[in-house]
């Protein structure tokens, strides 16, 4: 199950994971992060056992957004051991996301 972060929870997140983390950057008011959601779903589904999915709100949480330099959304980060490692902008499909993704996890 996708997990909805808050600072506090990705700051922790950041430290505790084990396996890596993709974090969506949203909004609720951003139709290409609406579209975007059942293919993460669809992901997390199949791959919840080797990557942790989780969605932040950069309305609600500003200063995430600025810190990791997100100025578009939907913007995708796939962070291991808290570091970033892959940045995808834009709602893109499942095939293009696996590729983008499925190596580095």
């Amino acid at each position: 199950m996708i997990q909805d972060l808050n600072e506090n929870s990705f700051n922790e997140l950041m430290i505790t994971s084990v396996s890596p983390v993709l974090v969506e950057f949203w909004a609720t008011w951003c139709q290409p992060c609406k579209a975007i959601a059942p293919i993460l779903e669809e992901i997390d589904t199949t791959l919840s056992d080797r990557l942790t999915i989780c969605k932040l709100d950069v309305d609600q949480n500003q200063a995430v957004a600025l810190r990791y330099n997100v100025i578009s959304i939907p913007t995708l980060i796939l962070y291991k051991d808290g570091k970033e490692v892959k940045r995808v902008i834009g709602a893109v499909g499942k095939v293009e996301l696996l590729k983008e993704f499925e190596q580095l996890i």
